[in-house]
């Protein structure tokens, strides 16, 4: 059966009866997880076990955001409290060495639980008096530095075994509200954006999977957010940053998108986004969102293909222990 260019959330940490029947008719491409999935090493384990047998695909990627500090959808006690990635500005010449280990170390927690993608490296340059949704969360304030340690965390979480999907094309640093609640407008002209926002993307275009941003551009398209905006999605990403990989939006159920989830899928696949994400496990939206879905065909499939072959190559022969103690010992020293 063909899958959907679906990736979709769940609301807990089993399957219901209508869930995997849902899952079982319409093929979602993926599947995400979110902190109200996340019960015991175990129980992680067998929900993507479960997941992946509705559709029937083995290699069926399963994403989480887990980037450390305030987004961290897996912690203690199970796992390891990871910092947020500005922490890692302040390790002076070893902060690209650290992201890398520290991701590499998050591959590790994931991989162990059937997770295969995590949405990181966060490649959005802060600009100053912008909203703090990105904040801390951002590894640098030049987008050279930013793209540095964000080459770093991709490598580590391929390495083990994990794919990064790079966000949030093509930049959020500048967005003066947060797209969760509202939806934010860019003012700034194009050789700005050029010469800022964009540069990360650009320096990183050869990495597999992006997200992209929830935000309007005004002076490339004053009407529509990146995500639904064919000049953004043609003109820039594909076109001045040059990224041929997955791209996918950001969830669809934020609130800086408006209308009927049908119409927010089909706006978004009408731009040139291969793939709808949707992540509140809403069974009613989940629905709306997988009529407007086309099937996994053309350039979309030949970019997801070629993601999840990345996934391919054998894991290092990392010694997590002793890896976890060097990792905490740098950060106590930039402490």
């Amino acid at each position: 059966m063909t899958s959907r260019a679906l990736i979709l959330g769940c609301a807990g940490t089993t399957l219901s009866a209508e869930e995997a029947a849902f899952f079982r008719s319409v093929q979602p491409w993926g599947f995400i997880l979110f902190k109200r999935n996340i019960g015991t090493p175990d129980e992680v384990r067998a929900l993507t076990a479960s997941l992946r047998a509705t559709i029937g695909r083995d290699d069926a990627p399963i994403l989480i955001d887990q980037e450390g500090g305030r987004v961290q959808r897996m912690g203690p006690p199970h796992w390891p409290k990871y910092p947020a990635g500005g922490r890692f500005r302040h390790l002076d010449g070893a902060a690209a060495a650290m992201a890398r280990l520290g991701a590499r170390l998050m591959a590790h927690d994931l991989a162990e639980v059937g997770i295969n993608v995590d949405c990181a490296p966060v490649l959005d340059v802060p600009e100053a008096g912008a909203h703090d949704i990105i904040g801390d969360r951002a590894y640098a304030s030049s987008p050279q530095a930013v793209a540095e340690i964000g080459r770093a965390v991709a490598e580590g979480l391929m390495a083990g075994g994990v794919l990064p999907v790079m966000k949030h094309i093509p930049g959020h640093g500048r967005a003066a509200c947060d797209s969760h609640h509202g939806l934010p407008v860019v003012e700034a002209g194009l050789d700005a954006l050029r010469a800022q926002d964009f540069q990360p993307f650009r320096a990183l275009a050869d990495l597999p999977m992006a997200m992209s941003a929830h935000v309007v551009f005004s002076q490339i398209d004053p009407e529509r957010p990146a995500t639904q905006s064919a000049r953004v999605v043609g003109d820039v990403i594909r076109g001045a940053i040059g990224f041929d990989g997955l791209l996918m939006t950001d969830d669809l159920s934020m609130h800086a998108l408006t209308g009927p989830f049908r119409a927010r899928a089909e706006a978004a696949f009408s731009a040139g986004i291969d793939v709808a994400l949707h992540c509140n496990g809403s069974m009613a939206e989940m629905r709306a969102v997988a009529e407007g879905a086309p099937e996994m065909e053309g350039d979309r499939l030949r970019r997801a293909e070629a993601a999840l072959a990345r996934l391919g190559g054998a894991r290092d022969g990392l010694d997590v222990p002793e890896a976890r103690a060097r990792f905490a010992a740098a950060l106590v020293r930039a402490a």
